[in-house]
């Protein structure tokens, strides 16, 4: 499954990636060279991303399923109990 960034969130990471190269590498990178390297980027890192995220929905969902049990569980041949109670 490709990983598609939107064009607004592509330039803004383009721009931060630029922004990163002058800062930190001493060194000046181009639009190009940016967009570039973000696709690069996306393609070889980001299903990394992807799959941990996934898998932590998952793991957070599972727990919530296991919780719905004690929260709507009903007790069966409740009759004779409850009017005892009376």
């Amino acid at each position: 499954m490709a990983i598609e960034i939107p064009k607004e969130s592509t330039k803004e990471a383009v721009l931060s990636i630029r922004r990163y190269f002058e800062e930190n590498m001493d060194n000046e990178i181009g639009n190009l060279a940016a967009e570039g390297l973000l696709r690069f980027l996306v393609e070889e890192i980001g299903p990394i991303i992807y799959n941990k995220a996934v898998a932590d929905v998952q793991s957070r969902l599972q727990a919530r399923v296991a919780e719905l049990d004690v929260e709507i569980h009903e007790d069966e041949f409740g009759y004779w109990r409850n009017r005892r109670r009376r």
